[in-house]
């Protein structure tokens, strides 16, 4: 495995991240239905597009088997391929953006258990929780710090 700092950002690139978003959502948040999924997954791109630091971990072969997305000190976005998952590569990314980056905090949502147990084993501490998500949904948030 391998992990880089994205820096070009080409659409065919990008298209594959998204795939990796998306079969991470699926396996993931349960709690989401599928056009609400569908609804999201249109900003992610721009999202992906925008942040300041895209990490990928590539596999031998040199496909994307999961990213990372940190904005200042601010954990975004961690996806892996379902299949990726327990096996380290979610600590390894994670690791290398507190390290890199100094990351600090996360935002998860409350329902997502495996996610919230994941970044509590990492260090993290629930220190606020809202009721609904940032668009409003009836998704509570838990905003965790390192």
């Amino acid at each position: 495995m391998r992990i880089i700092e994205l820096e070009s950002r080409t659409p065919e690139k990008l298209d594959r991240l998204l795939e990796i978003w998306e079969r991470s959502v699926r396996a993931t948040h349960s709690f989401l239905s599928g056009g609400e999924v569908e609804a999201i997954k249109a900003y992610v791109p721009q999202a992906m597009r925008d942040i300041p630091h895209l990490v990928v971990a590539e596999d031998e072969g040199g496909d994307p088997a999961g990213f990372l997305g940190a904005g200042g000190r601010r954990l975004e976005m961690l996806f892996l391929l379902p299949e990726a998952r327990g096996k380290g590569l979610g600590r390894a990314l994670l690791q290398y953006g507190v390290e890199r980056y100094d990351l600090r905090e996360v935002t998860v949502n409350e329902q997502n258990l495996q996610a919230r147990g994941f970044y509590e084993r990492m260090g993290f501490r629930v220190y606020r929780r809202t009721e609904t998500d940032e668009q409003g949904g009836p998704y509570p948030l838990l905003y965790m710090r390192l």
